[in-house]
């Protein structure tokens, strides 16, 4: 039997297409869910344009869709998992024959880049109809996160940003009070709420100054800011920085604003090929100096998503909601891929 799937011709601009798929058939290791929601991001609009990805071997389309959220339909025997249970899967598979990290479960941190991804690198996605996970690389979430559990795989990403940070920290002597997040998308507010959770200051800032953001900021008892990234700096003076835009500016502000021993975590992946003049000198002064630290972050790992479905068990749901800013059915799946005014979180209804 056929079901209806988002899908894309990697390398090929403009290729995505919700198009007929073969329903999937579960290994005796897998579970088979009903998919309920997947969300959209920077990956997948680059893959939808043409600039990244990869389609299974001996294919030229591949399912799209690695933030996802389902209901399971039918569980191995033995597992932790029951119908109904709401799920998501976990994006990342390590290599067959694993680096060292891959072998020890930390697949996030592989070494000789043979990994596999979900909806991104030679693994169909999340975005259809049904898919099937298997359960090791499956997390329950609580039941009432049904409309808002799509949020799962960001929140991961930022909960190993934490994880990150604390553990760089912990090199020392480590009680930091203040956090600037740079940019108020959907990482930057999940980094936000995590660090309300872990009852910092925070503080966030974005260029808008309409629209959602500033109030989802400050409902989370957190600072907005909109204004210049150094006189931010130096007003918050920050033990802890997220940086979650990629953007030039407020990366290199980010190395030379925060307090003593300040730990800088860089989430935002930047574009090749844009310049800009930097006292380098500077910076590699106040890195030094200050025993200050920078580690870049990305994916995540069994650990996280568990990190994460806990933060979401525990965050107010309609905050969670107001961060889902448009929810677009799967047969207008491609309108998720063009930016409208306003959005926040763009999510496709499967």
């Amino acid at each position: 039997m056929a079901m209806r799937a988002v899908t894309v011709r990697p390398g090929e601009k403009d290729s995505a297409a919700v198009r007929d798929v073969p329903e999937p058939v579960p290994a005796a290791d897998e579970l088979l869910v009903q998919g309920l929601a997947v969300g959209v991001c920077g990956t997948d609009k680059e893959i939808v344009r043409g600039e990244y990805g990869w389609a299974p071997p001996g294919r030229e389309w591949l399912v799209l869709g690695h933030e996802s959220l389902g209901r399971v339909r039918q569980a191995p025997p033995g597992s932790e998992f029951s119908a109904g249970d709401l799920v998501a899967g976990v994006v990342r598979r390590p290599d067959p024959e694993p680096c060292g990290a891959c072998a020890r479960g930390e697949f996030d941190m592989c070494r000789n880049g043979r990994y596999t991804e979900r909806g991104i690198k030679e693994i169909d996605g999340y975005g259809s109809q049904a898919w099937c996970v298997e359960a090791d690389y499956a997390v329950k979430l609580e039941p009432h996160l049904e409309h808002v559990g799509v949020l799962m795989e960001p929140t991961s990403v930022v909960a190993k940003a934490w994880e990150q940070v604390e553990r760089v920290g912990a090199r020392s002597w480590f009680e930091p009070r203040r956090v600037l997040v740079t940019g108020a998308g959907p990482i930057g507010l999940l980094a936000a709420l995590l660090g309300t959770q872990r009852g910092l200051e925070v503080h966030v800032v974005d260029r808008v100054t309409e629209g959602p953001k500033p109030a989802l900021v400050r409902d989370l008892g957190a600072v907005y800011h909109s204004q210049d990234i150094e006189q931010i700096m130096s007003a918050v003076c920050p033990d802890v920085v997220i940086e979650a835009t990629g953007a030039s500016e407020p990366v290199f502000a980010s190395l030379t604003g925060t307090a003593s021993y300040g730990v800088v975590c860089l989430t935002g992946v930047s574009p090749a090929g844009r310049t800009m003049a930097v006292d380098a000198g500077a910076i590699n002064r106040e890195i030094v100096l200050q025993n200050d630290a920078v580690v870049g972050s990305v994916n995540a790992n069994l650990r996280h998503y568990r990190q994460a479905a806990d933060a979401l068990a525990r965050a107010d749901l309609s905050w969670l909601g107001r961060m889902i800013t448009r929810r677009v059915p799967l047969e207008r799946a491609t309108e998720a891929f063009t930016p409208q005014p306003n959005d926040v979180k763009v999510i496709i209804e499967l």
